[in-house]
């Protein structure tokens, strides 16, 4: 990957969309054969034909976006949040930025998605603000593709400067030698990781540099990541939550240290979880401190239904209590069967029965 200290630039708009939507690159997007079902489409052909006048003195908002797949209720919703769209102009403030998201390989439905959550995009300037965005995030991920599947996580990304608000955060974390990969790892699959005040940003990552994390680590940005989805007052509750289940300070970051989604789990599950593990498996409580990941599977269609197995073959001896607890509850599905439940379908047929019961009732 490039390092991203080529990226403190942002790289100028290009292709179709360079020099704004004039004329004709407008009507290349409209007729290209390679173009989607949107732009193709007799429903969103150009705003001079018929499909675009005001019918029944619709307004030619209205009518635009029913052409491009929105349905009266997502307008509704439209108008109602930003309704200063109903004066924009459908064929040059609109359309182009409706053509710009389908280009780019947003489907109809992720397009109304999109606009429906954040319809103040439809004030913002193309040419200035959205696609710099655009090309900012692509330039730290690479490729078209992982852009669009991270705007598609998070669809604000566009309604952000990126330039003010996330590139000092990237900075802040190249400085202090975190991998370009890394960066482009959270990037990816977590983005509002970035969208935060840079000076509380800053001290995100000194908090966690002081934890002892590595800045080469994947776990470092993963840390930063779990510390800034919560307030301070949320973790000392999340601390406290551990010590009543007997944690030490120690035991508490050596566990985010090795897990840092540990904290990112609600206090309800903490407790249930924990619960689990200590009042009904019977381990100890320095055991599941060590082994931090146990904690982030999901309590009713994992830890659950896979306990209860593991507590019949404990009981009947088929296997012992030190067994590898976290592979029990980390295996696929397929190894899990293949371990656990067909090796004793002979002597406990209702084995898989109740373990798929469980997994019914996680569904419940």
């Amino acid at each position: 990957m490039l390092l991203l200290r080529r990226i403190i630039r942002v790289r100028q708009p290009s292709s179709v969309f360079a020099h704004g939507f004039s004329e004709s690159p407008l009507k290349s997007l409209r007729y290209s054969s390679t173009s989607s079902v949107i732009a193709s489409s007799p429903k969103s052909a150009s705003p001079d034909s018929n499909s675009v006048k005001p019918e029944n003195d619709e307004k030619p908002v209205i009518v635009l976006f029913e052409n491009h797949g929105f349905s009266k209720t997502q307008i509704s919703e439209i108008v109602k949040k930003f309704p200063q769209v109903l004066s924009a102009n459908p064929e040059k403030t609109l359309l182009p930025k409706l053509l710009f998201f389908q280009s780019k390989g947003l489907s109809s439905p992720e397009i109304a998605k999109l606009v429906c959550s954040f319809p103040s995009i439809l004030a913002r300037s193309l040419d200035r603000k959205i696609i710099p965005a655009f090309d900012y995030i692509q330039e730290l991920l690479q490729t078209e593709k992982r852009t669009i599947a991270s705007i598609k996580r998070c669809f604000c990304l566009l309604t952000w400067d990126l330039q003010i608000y996330a590139r000092p955060n990237v900075e802040t974390l190249i400085q202090i030698g975190v991998p370009d990969s890394n960066i482009a790892t959270i990037l990816h699959y977590q983005p509002r990781v970035f969208l935060i005040n840079t000076v509380r940003f800053k001290e995100i990552v000194e908090e966690v540099k002081e934890m002892g994390f590595n800045p080469l680590r994947l776990n470092f940005v993963i840390a930063v990541l779990a510390m800034r989805a919560m307030s301070k007052s949320t973790w000392r509750k999340k601390v406290e939550i551990y010590k009543k289940w007997g944690w030490s300070e120690e035991e508490i970051l050596f566990a985010f240290r090795r897990h840092p989604w540990c904290m990112m789990a609600s206090e309800d599950k903490i407790n249930g979880v924990m619960d689990f593990f200590v009042n009904k498996i019977g381990y100890e409580i320095s055991y599941i401190a060590k082994r931090p990941a146990l904690i982030s599977h999901s309590l009713k269609k994992r830890i659950v239904p896979r306990g209860s197995v593991y507590q019949v073959l404990l009981s009947k001896g088929l296997i012992k209590k030190d067994v590898n607890l976290p592979f029990l509850f980390e295996a696929t599905e397929t190894q899990f069967l293949d371990k656990f439940i067909d090796p004793h379908k002979k002597l406990i047929p209702e084995l898989l029965k109740l373990y798929k019961e469980k997994l019914e009732d996680a569904k419940r």
